[in-house]
């Protein structure tokens, strides 16, 4: 990560320590300040250089770049759950229910969905109520059932499936479960400030299918202390995964064509999305 990405997320931690200091120190309350620490911010970065791109400033935008960030937390706390994915790390650290318990890993990836949805509305964000509502709306969308949740939901049914997917279904599967929230933030400056979403939201289906498969890679070719997390699960549970289906060498290529594809659709911005480009390539680079 550059200086200026370090700046950004470092930003964005601060505006989420901000808004949680009033919510005082119950185990719950505790529990979301550690699921929303660490982490590279790549989808919080999104939404600023959105923003930036069309003249929203990043004190408005910090408000939606902090949305995603909670909701990311609560997808992950919930997502290693004994009941889903069941993982004891998770950057580096014991992951929530693990430090907690289960109990208050459920509670505070729901009141971390519930925040969420409260910076997207919220007044010092987007500066009309139609960006405000659109902003939660869209949120809505690609975090339930026709997005993340789906996403989820297909890749729990899959590790019991009688065959393994096909690259379609992956594909499919994975739009959801990566690439909503990914497009969302990607298209959250565009959304502020009322007008097309059609680059951004090109870019980041591109750039939501690289990050998975440049996952899939780092599960196959990394170890725990890099990747902070548990790796060679997928294969271990006979899982279909980009790499599994293409190969390792095939599947590094796919993922550097889709990062070409996505910084192609910048086109409109010129020169001005350049850091956005610099994120693409960033995201197939990375070993976490």
């Amino acid at each position: 990560m550059n200086s200026q990405g370090a700046g950004q997320a470092a930003r964005v931690h601060a505006h989420l320590e901000a808004v949680l200091e009033p919510f005082g120190d119950t185990p719950v309350v505790a529990a979301m300040r550690y699921a929303v620490a660490g982490g590279k911010r790549i989808r919080a970065r999104l939404v600023l250089e959105g923003a930036r791109l069309h003249g929203i400033p990043e004190t408005r935008a910090v408000w939606p770049a902090a949305a995603i960030e909670a909701m990311h937390a609560y997808s992950l706390v919930h997502d290693d759950l004994p009941c889903m994915d069941d993982d004891d790390l998770r950057r580096g650290q014991p992951t929530l229910h693990v430090k907690w318990d289960e109990a208050t890993a459920v509670l505070a990836g729901d009141a971390l969905q519930s925040l969420a949805f409260e910076l997207a509305a919220h007044p010092e964000g987007a500066a009309t109520d139609h960006a405000r509502a659109d902003l939660a709306l869209s949120l809505a969308r690609a975090a339930g059932g026709q997005g993340m949740v789906l996403g989820q939901a297909l890749d729990i049914a899959a590790e019991t499936a009688s065959s393994a997917l096909t690259l379609d279904e992956i594909t499919r599967l994975q739009a959801g479960k990566t690439g909503a929230l990914i497009e969302w933030a990607a298209c959250a400056g565009p959304r502020m400030a009322e007008a097309d979403t059609g680059p951004l939201a090109a870019y980041a289906g591109a750039l939501g299918l690289a990050f998975q498969i440049q996952d899939d890679v780092i599960d196959v070719t990394g170890d725990a202390d890099a990747a902070g997390k548990a790796v060679g699960k997928d294969a271990a549970a006979g899982k279909a995964t980009f790499v599994s289906l293409l190969g390792l060498d095939a599947a590094r290529a796919r993922a550097h064509a889709l990062v070409e594809t996505a910084c192609d659709a910048l086109s409109p911005y010129g020169e001005d999305a350049d850091s956005l480009r610099a994120l693409a390539r960033f995201v197939i680079s990375r070993h976490s």
